[in-house]
């Protein structure tokens, strides 16, 4: 059975949070969990207070969130992709619940830049956790303006450079090659002083660790990893796209196994020596998958389709890494960052 996506943002930001279904424990904010573990978590420099980020396009812009969650046990939320302007989005439909997951083909839709500076940036200031704001453009130019403005709001910390989305014609350009990322992340390296740059890498199964490396060289202080996998659906009545587009993105559960290889083969085979953190980002639904990608090489843990199924979620998967961490014998979540044995 497929993931069943039980709570969406409605179309003024709101959180519709659904039923809860006779039996299944909803409010997860009772679990117990561990006071004496140290939950903060140092990315790129900026401390969190957890090691959860809610990813972007998942959570809102950046408080929408506040209504299912005590944002305060959350380390960041991350804003929807920014556009210079303003894009509705691809026709419906555009979402589609699939058998390990969920199937998206949003198109990046989101209010564009002006519309964001003047209404959803300074809600960051009301937040009690931090923000990063993604970015994502047609041209190395749309990414240095989004990137720019971005650097000079306060409460903005960390930039991410969306480079990786399935969901439109030019969402993967940059991830041609090595040297064409290095490049344009160069150009809004130069760009941004203050804030801490992060880049969203796709899940490639081949040439990730060149990838993450031209990234870093062109100034990227950490990664997020990764965006979701491009997919196809086919309808085999009609024959047509089971969404609006041929080409998708899939996210959830089915792609867990692969974020974790690609993390581990980024940390081991360049992160871990160079110092750069990455956020794990795919088919965490329980506190065992964060805890995998931690050990994988993670520094921070991404959520972001599990929060469609039950938006409380990620209450439960801090309580359980802290109960993980104890058990262990850490004194903090951090200390199990890469701690995988090989044999």
């Amino acid at each position: 059975m497929g993931l069943l996506c039980r709570a969406m943002i409605g179309e003024n930001g709101g959180l519709v949070l659904p039923d809860t279904p006779p039996g299944i424990p909803f409010l997860a904010e009772s679990l117990p969990s561990s006071p004496m573990v140290d939950t903060r978590t140092d990315l790129c420099g900026v401390e969190l207070a957890t090691p959860i980020v809610l990813a972007a396009g998942t959570c809102g812009y950046v408080d929408e969130m506040a209504d299912a969650l005590d944002l305060g046990r959350i380390g960041a939320v991350t804003t929807k992709s920014i556009t210079l302007e303003p894009r509705p989005g691809h026709d419906p439909n555009r979402i589609l619940d699939a058998k390990a997951g969920m199937i998206n083909a949003i198109g990046l839709a989101n209010v564009g830049l002006d519309r964001f500076l003047r209404e959803k940036a300074p809600l960051a200031a009301t937040v009690p956790t931090r923000v990063i704001g993604s970015v994502a453009g047609g041209s190395v130019e749309e990414y240095v303006t989004i990137a720019s403005s971005f650097d000079a709001l306060d409460d903005i910390p960390i930039i991410e450079m969306n480079v990786s989305c399935p969901n439109t014609h030019d969402g993967r350009q940059a991830c041609d090659s090595p040297q064409h990322l290095e490049s344009v992340v160069a150009e809004v390296r130069a760009a941004v002083s203050r804030s801490r740059l992060l880049v969203k890498l796709p899940p490639k199964t081949d040439g990730i660790v060149a990838l993450a490396e031209a990234a870093v060289a062109g100034g990227a202080d950490g990664l997020t990893m990764t965006n979701t996998l491009e997919v196809m659906s086919i309808d085999v009545t009609t024959r047509r796209s089971r969404l609006s587009r041929p080409r998708m993105g899939y996210s959830g559960t089915a792609i867990h196994p692969l974020v974790v290889r690609l993390v581990h083969d980024v940390h081991v085979g360049f992160a871990r020596a160079a110092g750069v953190p990455i956020i794990g980002l795919g088919g965490v639904g329980d506190w065992e998958d964060a805890a995998e990608l931690i050990l994988a090489g993670a520094t921070a843990v991404g959520m972001g389709t599990a929060l469609y199924a039950d938006p409380r979620s990620p209450n439960r998967v801090l309580a359980g890494l802290e109960r993980w961490a104890r058990s262990q014998g850490c004194a903090s979540i951090s200390e199990l960052v890469g701690a995988y044995k090989e044999s």
